[in-house]
């Protein structure tokens, strides 16, 4: 597998660490490609790799291509015209990550094989500690052919792999990982909020929560940081604003009201409103302990 010439589109924190998980294991990363070119620029110097000015270079550079894009658009985009992924691309697998609707895994897999190459989608319940040490979870969708040849590639950036199905199932999973996530993040938020409230040592309640049916990993995650307001961003709230809609587009489609998926929803789209979004995802407890919210929209940062 190491032969395999790699590259990477999308090269924030996330498809960053990554790519320099595969380069520390001897992996061949030949191009990175981001529209934020200074960020591209660095790591490319770092991994001695080629900055792609385009997406038909990483195609034409490179035989496997990891997509770490934020949003559907962006998913949209790097499949589509004449300057796409797709520009020559018969035989190149690629493998897609971004955490969006199955609607739209679906498109880049149909996309992809129309072109003549194939698909996964390798959707991470994970951060970016994880991404550079190798330990991600993946949850992944597509051919189980193509699955099965990737095997390795994704091993060597895992700590555990779920093959479920198709691309579309993938995301399914993915964003009710996220929903869930998301509604026990807030659910701690204001727990600590009201122990807060009412008087409590946060510590001793902390340590209690994690005896009982109280607990989480968000516990684990999450409490310190919201007690002591350090949200520095492994997960942004802007981004569980997205995936908390995603799940909920879900659930519209099926027919399904999901009262707590979308009271968080709210949650987080509030913190955007105040300027929260770049925070952490534990950053909801500005908006759930008592006195933080007097003045918390004017502050940039904690």
């Amino acid at each position: 597998m190491k032969d395999m010439k790699i590259g990477f589109v999308g090269t924030g924190r996330m498809g960053a660490n990554m790519a320099r998980r595969l380069a520390d294991l001897g992996y061949s990363i030949c191009a990175v490609y981001d529209p934020h070119g200074s960020i591209v620029a660095s790591l490319a110097f770092e991994l001695n790799c080629f900055t792609a000015k385009s997406l038909p270079e990483v195609t034409a550079a490179c035989d496997v291509i990891f997509t770490v894009v934020t949003d559907e658009d962006a998913m949209r985009e790097i499949f589509s015209g004449e300057e796409s992924l797709l520009l020559g691309s018969a035989g190149r697998v690629f493998i897609n990550c971004a955490t969006v609707g199955p609607e739209v895994h679906e498109f880049a897999a149909e996309a992809a094989e129309k072109a003549g190459a194939f698909a996964l989608a390798a959707c991470m319940a994970s951060s970016i500690p994880q991404a550079r040490q190798g330990l991600l979870y993946l949850i992944v969708g597509g051919q189980s052919a193509v699955y099965e040849r990737m095997r390795p590639l994704l091993e060597d950036i895992s700590a555990s792999l779920r093959y479920v199905g198709g691309v579309g199932e993938a995301a399914k999973v993915k964003a009710l990982v996220n929903m869930v996530m998301n509604i026990n993040t807030a659910g701690l938020a204001e727990g600590l909020g009201l122990g807060a409230a009412v008087g409590l040592d946060l510590q001793m309640l902390k340590e209690v929560f994690s005896q009982t049916g109280a607990n989480s990993r968000v516990l684990e995650t999450d409490g310190d940081d919201m007690i002591n307001r350090d949200h520095d961003c492994y997960f942004s709230a802007a981004h569980a604003a997205k995936d908390s809609g995603i799940a909920n587009t879900l659930a519209g489609m099926a027919g399904v009201s999901p009262p707590l998926s979308r009271a968080t929803e709210v949650q987080y789209r509030k913190m955007i409103e105040l300027g929260l979004g770049g925070l952490d995802k534990s950053g909801i407890a500005e908006i759930t302990f008592p006195n933080r919210m007097a003045g918390v929209a004017a502050k940039s940062g904690f």
